[in-house]
């Protein structure tokens, strides 16, 4: 009996020990942060195409006959290059025409004045007549505005020399060709596209819901899908005010950086972010947690785990999600800043389980 006895007490001892030490293992250590207040932030990314900042087609201002075409598809040009060149013989042959024409004026308009001084002379000995007077002095006003009217004349013909060659209004590319020698081309037909080398932008068609939310020289991320890993600071330069195809209005974004790899036509894609309204409608302050920090329940409602240093557990919090951006999860109730939750492991913790918290600088791997 007294045998017994004494196997009964130490089977309860033992187990009394076993419970013990369980109670021990469920003292669960968790990934912690304490939380602090954000601004609310939403994120669009929209499409764009990129452009060369500067662009644009060249032409003749005047009509003529191809002579030479100096450059080709592709080719680099420095400003004030030659391009091309009209054939200048009728160009010249105006130029002469309209000198011939300015000397013979000028000759007029001498003889009219040397007419008019002699009038002025002979009226104050009165011997001419008040008419012939007015007439010398008629007949040198008219000349001195024939030689004004062939002196412009002149000039024209000699501009219009000048634009007989079309040369780069800048250092550039040229990126299309399209004309040849020996071809009669009209003035204002196009003849070239150039593509300044000053860098590029980013044109992009923002929807009116979006549009009132940018701002002027704001930098924001720009990423290109042919160019995976490759991101780029871009800057708002221009922002339309007429809205185009489908409410969208046009906005310049210029990119801050070069990329020898980029060209002109290609995908881009901009990350608009900004303070946004929350999906219940709410704006403000909000508190910013780790997305791994959120606990999904029944009917779309979400959960954390919030830590109570006093008694060392955790205790299980609704809350409001009104964005989520970057992992990162807003929330507009359920927490107030300084407050300590759990970050990883969340599905596995339940109400009122005691915790001990992890050191951050200590790297766990579950």
């Amino acid at each position: 009996m007294r045998i017994l006895l004494i196997t009964f007490i130490t089977a309860f001892l033992f187990s009394c020990s076993e419970q013990a030490a369980t109670t021990e293992k469920a003292v669960r250590p968790i990934a912690w942060t304490k939380v602090t207040e954000s601004s609310l932030q939403q994120l669009r990314t929209l499409s764009g195409i990129v452009a060369p900042v500067e662009a644009t087609s060249l032409s003749f201002e005047v009509m003529g006959k191809i002579e030479t075409v100096d450059v080709n598809l592709g080719d680099p040009v420095e400003k004030g290059q030659i391009l091309a060149q009209l054939n200048h013989r009728s160009f010249e042959l105006s130029l002469k025409s309209a000198q011939a024409q300015l000397d013979k004026a000028n000759s007029a308009m001498i003889e009219a004045k040397n007419s008019f001084t002699r009038y002025s002379q002979l009226i104050e000995q009165g011997l001419v007549s008040q008419s012939g007077f007015d007439n010398a002095k008629a007949n040198y006003e008219s000349s001195k505005s024939a030689v004004g009217v062939s002196q412009a004349q002149l000039d024209i013909v000699q501009k219009n020399l000048q634009d007989s060659t079309l040369i780069a209004p800048y250092q550039g590319i040229i990126t299309k060709r399209l004309i040849e020698p020996s071809q009669q081309i009209a003035a204002g037909q196009a003849a070239f596209q150039i593509e300044g080398t000053h860098g590029l932008e980013v044109n992009v068609m923002v929807p009116e819901t979006l549009i009132r939310e940018l701002r002027q020289n704001t930098i924001l991320p720009v990423r290109f899908p042919v160019l995976t890993q490759t991101t780029m600071m871009g800057r708002i330069t221009e922002i339309g005010t007429r809205a185009e195809t489908a409410n969208a209005f046009p906005v310049t974004v210029v990119l801050q950086e070069d990329n020898s790899l980029l060209r002109a036509g290609m995908t881009a894609e901009v990350d608009f972010t900004f303070e946004g309204v929350g999906k219940t409608g709410y704006q403000g302050i909000t508190i910013s947690v780790p997305f791994t920090a959120l606990k999904a329940g029944i009917n779309q409602k979400n959960y954390v785990f919030v830590y109570d240093p006093k008694n060392q557990v955790v205790n299980q919090r609704q809350v409001q999600t009104e964005n989520i951006l970057n992992n990162i999860a807003f929330l507009s109730s359920g927490l107030k800043s300084g407050e300590i939750i759990a970050t990883a492991g969340v599905a596995f913790l339940r109400e009122g389980q005691k915790v001990t918290l992890l050191d951050n600088k200590t790297q766990r791997f579950n």
